[in-house]
């Protein structure tokens, strides 16, 4: 198995730095060789930097599958936009030589140059084709009862033509890794609908994007799950800042959010705190307290 580059991305380490502790923990526990990418940029964001300049985002992202390149790794996201900016992009350059020769002309001013020699994974992606849910399912220490709405996001999605992970209306890869924790990913109407952050939606237009995080809110709540698991920290971020924002307007959730390195990481014994849970602007004790008593009653069988 090829050694990944860590692509930890903007939001992770400024707003969720528990994401980037439990990742850190889960591919060290599943004896994947990793290292973090230093020097790395933002990827860039795929909803503003391509919608208004392609030759600078392609020239922006190659920056960053260089330096993967320079350590001969393939370069491993664990987030939906960066995976989509990037992974994008380089499709893009290894299948035409002429944008690859104007973006190495700018890349040459910084002493680097894009090759096209490596491949962008997306951890939910690595694990359901590299590792597999059955494989997965032999690490898992502390089996977790608990209900999950499981959020794919877009750009885990689509465009399917490049993601090649089943049917973009109807996926089951996220749902079979959910469940290799033991857990259980329940229906809900509108599974693969946006969040509402994507594309400059949160910031361009609050009150649709919000629009949109009740629409899911809603169904899930209805489904009676005890957590959402994403593996998206913008959706992350949509649904754990959305519904402090909806509460606001006297519509209380209290769902709490979980990564999929989370919910991987609490099904391999690592407490709540440990992965990071605490650092959500929407926090249940109660939630947590399942996990504990589940973590302790696994202890003792």
């Amino acid at each position: 198995m090829k050694e990944l580059s860590l692509f930890l991305g903007c939001l992770i380490p400024n707003r969720y730095p528990g994401i980037e502790k439990a990742t850190k923990l889960v591919l060290d526990r599943l004896d994947i060789k990793w290292s973090e990418l230093k020097e790395a940029s933002c990827c860039p964001a795929p909803g503003v930097f391509r919608s208004f300049d392609r030759i600078t985002w392609l020239a922006l992202a190659s920056r960053n599958l260089a330096l993967a390149e320079e350590k001969n790794t393939d370069l491993l996201t664990i987030c939906n936009g960066c995976f989509s900016s990037l992974s994008d992009a380089n499709n893009i350059l290894k299948s035409d030589g002429n944008l690859r020769n104007e973006v190495n002309t700018h890349l040459k001013k910084i002493g680097k140059e894009y090759l096209g020699t490596i491949d962008v994974r997306h951890i939910i992606e690595f694990l359901y084709r590299d590792i597999g849910a059955k494989t997965l399912g032999k690490f898992i220490e502390k089996p977790l009862e608990v209900r999950c709405a499981v959020h794919y996001g877009c750009h885990l999605l689509k465009p399917t033509k490049d993601r090649k992970l089943g049917k973009s209306e109807c996926p089951v890869f996220f749902d079979e890794l959910v469940e290799a924790t033991g857990a259980m990913s329940v229906p809900y109407e509108g599974k693969t609908s946006c969040c509402g952050a994507g594309g400059g939606v949160r910031s361009a237009m609050p009150e649709t994007s919000l629009k949109m995080t009740e629409y899911k809110l809603e169904r899930m709540n209805k489904a009676g799950v005890d957590c959402i698991v994403n593996a998206c920290p913008f959706c992350h971020l949509q649904y754990d800042a959305g519904q402090v924002e909806l509460a606001k307007t006297g519509k209380v959730y209290s769902l709490p959010l979980v990564h999929y390195s989370q919910l991987l990481g609490l099904a391999l014994g690592y407490t709540p705190d440990e992965v990071g849970l605490h650092l959500n602007a929407i926090i249940s004790p109660e939630f947590e307290e399942k996990i504990a008593q589940i973590q302790k009653r696994n202890n003792s069988d």
